[in-house]
């Protein structure tokens, strides 16, 4: 019963640690902690299966009903939600997978939605609309409108090839095919035509379509073993099985065709490890769990066909639910940008405003006296300014360019294809190319600070080999021949001799086979027969080969090892082992399994041989084998050493050893087996405890060592990813030691590491060690924070929080079930079940405070944990979900406000990769739900240094050029308005041609800076791999900024200046060659027009006065960028005189005035004077900067392009000599991990794995038309 104290919950309940929790498990929702009732006692446990599944379960949470068979049965009104307004729909989803943004219909509007979003396009939208008002209007308004078109055109483009790259990817998935019962007979049918309730069949090697109940198989007792590396990234097998009356009486086509069963289950939800529902058929009721649930994405492996029953299809699956929501993401600069286009509309409103008032007064003062400037109408000088306001509006309008977006768009269109081009990033094991598969992040690429990346697929191959082993206390694996020596080049083993070796396995070292094959050493086959018989490996020979199933890919490995050294097993019944010893096989009596489970970190076995001697074999982790040595072991020490040694390697490690047990011994321990076997409550506890009385005085054999091979070029990745300041984290479903082992391996973590485990308190404070982080410490944190007022934050913070001294030399290491206690995450759900429901206001208001405190509290914890977090160098995060996944990515988004990026390769990461600002899928690995909804995709880990050290480093510095070029471009066009105005009454006049001011941004000045934003490097791809340091420009925002922004607005300001003044200074007091004054407004407008064309385009090909020591430059000149700057001024003058003839003058006299004056005005030397001085006061200054920054203060890639030539002699001659990375060293000894939680030694024990006749499929079809049943 729950007493009062239980209805109560304080913080300090909260962060204490909930043994509940378990690895792959999701919060309870809701309404599972709902359906819990007070009081309630808990339910003995039943052993017995028929018990299990007879048991009548509680319906509380089983709100979704699925029927075998019956479309029509979903057709109920209670079976419909209302989607808007009186319009329903089915409450049940169809199969067909969605990761696309747009549909034929809603394209256009959501499309143009996103796109009006944009300040500068809804800006451009507003000033449409001023234009075709005539009062206001002095541009004509197809000025605006036809540029924005093109822009809003291009852009739409752009998104439909994407999105339908998109719609193809999906269109592979839904258009696969499996067998689904139609019309009472198995029919091929698309995934995307699956509905809830039809019963399909599914073949070796397929993936689940939906999520499924089992209802029978091929196997025994209608197993079925799945592969869930697309949900846990595990690629160890795991088995199902189906109710015992559906396996005895659904075999047949036309017996699954009849069922009419009745499920009633949960509703669809996020937790991939538990499933609650009820089968009602045939007047009886049978239980249902999560172990009879086959989850989409699953793979169907060593079973040749098994049947289910759609429970769960489309979005309503569990992986699409921990898929998370499509996101639009946005870069960092687009949203500086918006921000700036909002400051630029800002500065446009207080100008045109300033402006205005300046016309009022000129009004006042002088036009109203002025009689030739009558217009025959009698307004006031201040509507005048009202007008000339909206008028300034419309002529300073490309003060924001309507052209910046798209020519972003066209930018990172380009990048993405020279990154789907880059054949340094092809994988041609697997024939993939790196793939953009979105053009709207490229340079956000440049800027990332965080890395989350999935392990298994990921980092490693998931591929373990045998290396080397310490037998008796020598060591053996190193390339030597048979009389021990030394030998190189190295040369493989051949087993030819054995006829059950596996092709595969490679091992150098012939004198360990010459003493298998003498005999003299009986511990080495002693050794290699223990791997062979302490297992829980199932084999298979179906196909005349021999094939393992292990519950991991360690044990597998070790398994294999045994069966090249000539002990290979066989085959296995309930209580039975069969080996082949050297060529001899031999059957010996299984008397009990001691399964492996994560506690223990050890399995052993007890047999009884031939003899009549019964022995106890032992394996696992040396820190809990060597609690159980007996004392006289002689090799203990060396072989200690040895383990020392391959730790140094980072190898995987595992002792072997064994003892002797007597009759008597046995039996009397048998019956505390049995007892403790049939257990109705903590079974597993008792049976530990009944192992540990015989797993003791054990006799030392040796160790092994396993490679845990990581994928080709990782541990290098991670080393110049660090070096560029990147900080990585490992967020894996598999286990600590796993993780921790591969942190070894890939260089994550090192020799002068100190690990910091998130530990339980009540654990930390038993051991009496200082706790690296826990809840006391966050804890510590918070009273820290909340005592610092009045004292300097960095003192107080070293001084009262340890754990921030050396953190950079400092590893992080957490489990999901501590990041839940941590987060309060579960604690927060009961607390909230326990609150009694407020009868008063004053209760209400209580309630009310202390979930808010409770919330700020929960706050306060999150953003402790990622400050402690991220002050050190790598954090690994095992045994977390899905979700878990991606709330890691978020508290790190929320609270440090860095950019992320998330890599994974299986559908478990599909969230995570949703969530990061870039999410990057590694295809190829575990299936292609990771690539589809991914940013960017490739075939190995490796590429990631490349596609961020070079590609997204060279965006985000294109980019940047680009943007300060562009407006700086922009601002010394415009502005020259603004001193013009001066000398016309503050009229809105333009000082240039309309078609000029059309033109300028489209033609006259856009395709050098584009070439900047598509071609420039300050440095080659080479250099920049090898100075990761470049890289930190981009996370600290150091090329595009408010600062940087500023600076090429005054920049602008000042070329305009130059642009107006000195040809108004000119033009002042002169004379022509033909004694005419050339100060006319037209040729004033050519000269003016002109000198900014030459001083654009020649500042795109230098660099931006007052930008930065860096500079708007071109650094990577080639030919297309040189025709690029001289073409677009050819251009400007073949348009200008085409423009200013008589012929085009007669076609259209109201469009074009300026006949004849860019001839007539170019002619003149006196103009050509005034340019070459504007040109030359703008630019030189621009020189003389450049050239001081880069001898005083040079940037990191002025230094490195000074040295070029010495870096590239030095890159040859290391190509001369052929060097490997080597790991680092690491005197830890690495604990065998297993992967897997427990073992299957249950099922072995229980005999249901043991295949007496298997059932073809073949042979199951001939049944079913000929109404056999076929055997099992």
């Amino acid at each position: 019963m729950i007493s009062e104290r239980d209805s109560e919950t304080t913080f300090e309940e909260d962060s204490r640690p909930n043994d509940e929790v378990v690895p792959y498990s999701d919060d309870e929702t809701e309404d599972e902690l709902d359906a819990r009732q007070p009081g309630a006692e808990p339910r003995p446990r039943q052993t017995g299966r028929d018990a299990e599944e007879s048991r009548d379960p509680g319906k509380k949470d089983c709100g979704w009903q699925v029927k075998a068979n019956d479309q029509r049965f979903y057709d109920q009104p209670g079976f419909k939600r209302t989607i808007f307004l009186c319009f329903k729909k089915s409450k049940y989803s169809g199969n067909a997978i969605k990761t696309y943004k747009y549909n034929p219909i809603t394209f256009l509007p959501l499309n143009l939605f996103e796109q009006f979003k944009r300040a500068a396009n809804f800006y451009f939208l507003v000033l449409l609309i001023l234009q075709s008002i005539p009062q206001i209007s002095t541009l004509s308004w197809y000025t605006t409108l036809v540029p924005l078109l093109l822009v809003l055109g291009i852009t739409a483009v752009k998104d439909l090839v994407d999105d339908i790259a998109r719609h193809r990817m999906d269109s592979e998935v839904n258009n696969r095919t499996c067998d689904v019962i139609k019309d009472g007979r198995f029919k091929a049918t698309k995934w995307k035509d699956i509905k809830v309730g039809d019963i399909i069949r599914l073949k070796k090697n397929a993936f689940v379509p939906a999520d499924i109940l089992l209802l029978s198989s091929s196997e025994p007792n209608s197993l079925c073993y799945v592969e869930t590396a697309e949900l846990d990234g595990e690629t160890n097998l795991k088995f199902k099985m189906a109710l015992e009356v559906t396996h005895r009486l659904l075999q047949e086509e036309s017996a699954l065709a009849d069922f009419d069963g009745l499920v009633e289950c949960e509703e669809p939800n996020n937790r991939l490890d538990k499933f609650t529902g009820a089968l009602s058929w045939r007047n009886s009721h049978y239980s249902l769990d999560a172990d009879k649930i086959l989850l989409r994405g699953c793979k169907i492996r060593n079973t040749d066909f098994c049947h289910g029953m759609v429970i769960f299809a489309g979005a309503d699956t569990k992986i699409m639910k921990n898929s998370g929501k499509t996101r639009f993401k946005r870069t960092k600069i687009d949203s500086l940008m918006n921000y700036m286009v909002y400051t630029i509309i800002v500065v446009l409103i207080l100008l045109s405003a300033g402006l205005a008032i300046g016309h009022t007064y000129w009004e006042q003062q002088i036009g109203n006296s002025s009689w030739y400037l009558y217009d025959a109408q009698d307004s006031s000088p201040a509507y005048r300014g009202f007008l000339n306001f909206w008028g300034y509006i419309i002529v300073l309008n490309t003060m924001v360019p309507i052209s910046l977006y798209v020519s972003v768009e066209v930018i990172r269109f380009g990048q993405s294809y020279f990154i789907n081009w880059d054949l340094q990033m092809y994988y041609p094991e697997k024939d993939t190319a790196a793939k953009a598969r979105t053009t709207t992040l490229n340079e956000q690429l440049g800027q990332i600070q965080y890395i989350f990346s999935d392990k298994t697929g990921t980092l490693t191959q998931n591929i373990m080999t045998f290396k080397k082993c310490c037998i008796n206390g020598q060591r053996y694996g190193d390339c030597r021949d048979a009389a021990g020596q030394l030998q190189n080049p190295p040369e493989q083993v051949d087993f030819s001799w054995n006829m059950y070796a596996d092709g595969k396995f490679l091992f150098y070292d012939h004198y360990l086979i010459e003493q298998i094959k003498s005999g003299k050493e009986p511990e080495i086959q002693k050794f290699f027969f223990l791997l062979a018989i302490c297992h829980t490996v199932m084999a298979d020979t179906s196909d005349g080969q021999l094939h393992y199933q292990a519950a991991s890919p360690d044990e597998g490995a070790l398994v294999t090892a045994a069966r090249n050294f000539g002990f290979a097993f066989l085959s296995r019944t309930q209580n039975t082992i069969t080996i082949s010893e050297m060529g001899v096989e031999r059957t010996y009596d299984v008397l009990a399994i001691l399964d492996f489970n994560s506690d223990r970190k050890r399995m052993s076995v007890i047999v009884r041989e031939s003899g009549g001697n019964i022995r106890l074999y032992c394996k696992g982790a040396d820190t809990v084998i060597y609690e159980r040595l007996h004392p006289r072991n002689l090799k203990r020490e060396a072989t200690e050493e040895a383990l020392d040694i391959f730790a140094n390697e980072t190898l995987r490690t595992l002792c072997l050893c064994y003892r002797d047990i007597s009759q008597d011994e046995f039996e009397v321990w048998n019956k505390k087996f049995v007892e403790a076997s049939l257990a109705t409550s903590h079974r597993d506890e008792a049976l530990d405890k009944v192992y540990e009385e015989i797993e003791k005085n054990l006799i030392l054999l040796g160790a092994t060592a396993i490679e845990d091979k990581l994928q080709d070029g990782v541990p290098e990745t991670i080393s110049r990813l660090s070096k560029a300041d990147i900080k990585i984290w490992v967020l894996t479903g598999d286990k600590k030691e796993t993780a921790e082992n591969i942190g070894f391996s890939c260089e994550l973590l090192t020799e002068e590491t100190a690990i910091c485990y998130g530990e339980d308190t009540r654990q930390v404070k038993a051991q009496k060690i200082s706790p690296s982080l826990s809840s006391a410490l966050l804890q510590t944190r918070l009273e820290n924070q909340r005592n610092r007022a009045g004292s300097s934050p960095h003192s107080s913070l070293r001084m009262n929080e340890p754990f921030f001294q050396g953190s950079r030399d400092r590893a992080l290491i957490i489990t999901g079930s501590w990041l839940n206690e941590i987060l309060l995450e579960k604690k927060k759900k009961k607390k909230k079940l326990k609150l009694k429901f407020p009868r008063t206001a004053e209760e209400k208001k209580k309630q009310t405070e202390k979930m808010r405190r409770a919330e700020a509290y929960k706050e306060q914890q999150q953003k402790n944990f990622v400050d402690l977090a991220c002050e050190c160098r790598a954090v690994i995060c095992c045994r977390v979900t899905p979700k878990q996944k991606a709330m890691v990515v978020e508290l790190v988004k929320k609270y440090k406000k860095a950019v992320t990026l998330a890599i994974g390769d299986g559908a478990n990461d599909v969230n995570m990769i949703k969530t990061a600002h870039i999410g990057v899928g590694i295809s190829g690995q575990e299936g292609m739900q990771a690539v589809m909804s991914s940013d960017y995709s490739f075939g190995q880990f490796r590429f990631l240094q490349r596609l961020l050290l070079v590609h997204g480093r060279w965006s985000y510095i294109r980019m940047c050029k680009f943007l300060r070029y562009f407006f700086y471009k922009n601002f010394a066009f415009t502005l020259v308005h603004i001193w013009y105005s001066f000398f016309n009454g503050f009229s809105a006049q333009t000082a240039y041609e309309d078609w000029f001011i059309t033109i300028y941004n489209v033609l006259y000045s856009s395709l050098p800076v584009l070439l900047v934003g598509l071609l420039d490097q300050d440095v080659s791809d080479k250099l920049s791999l090898r100075f990761p340091r470049l890289y930190v420009l981009g996370q600290r925002d150091l090329l595009f900024n408010y600062k940087k922004f500023f600076l090429s607005l005054l920049h602008g300001a000042v070329t305009s200046l130059i642009i107006f003044f000195i040809p108004y200074g000119a033009y002042l007091k002169s004379m022509g060659q033909d004694g005419e004054a050339p100060a006319d407004y037209q040729s004033f407008a050519v000269t003016a027009a002109s000198s900014l064309i030459f001083i654009v385009n020649f500042q795109a090909s230098k660099l931006g006065f007052l930008s930065s020591p860096i500079g708007l430059d071109t650094s990577y000149w080639t030919f297309i960028n040189a025709f690029s700057v001289f073409g677009s001024i050819a251009i400007y003058f073949g348009i200008t005189f085409d423009f200013h003839s008589a012929g085009i003058h007669v076609l259209f006299p109201s469009a074009f005035h300026f006949t004849g004056t860019a001839p007539n005005a170019l002619r003149q030397p006196y103009l050509w004077l005034t340019m070459i001085l504007s040109i030359a006061i703008c630019l030189l200054p621009v020189v003389a900067q450049r050239f001081f920054c880069m001898t005083v203060w040079p940037s990191e890639s002025d230094k490195i392009q000074r040295n070029r030539r010495k870096y590239l002699l030095e890159e040859q001659h290391w190509k001369r000599r052929q060097s490997a990375f080597r790991r680092g060293v690491s005197a830890r000894r690495s604990a065998y991990a297993f992967s897997h939680q427990r073992g299957y030694a249950d099922l072995i024990a229980s005999g249901r794995s043991i295949r007496k006749r298997r059932a073809p499929l073949d042979a199951v079809l001939a049944g079913s038309a000929s109404g056999d049943t076929p055997g099992t």
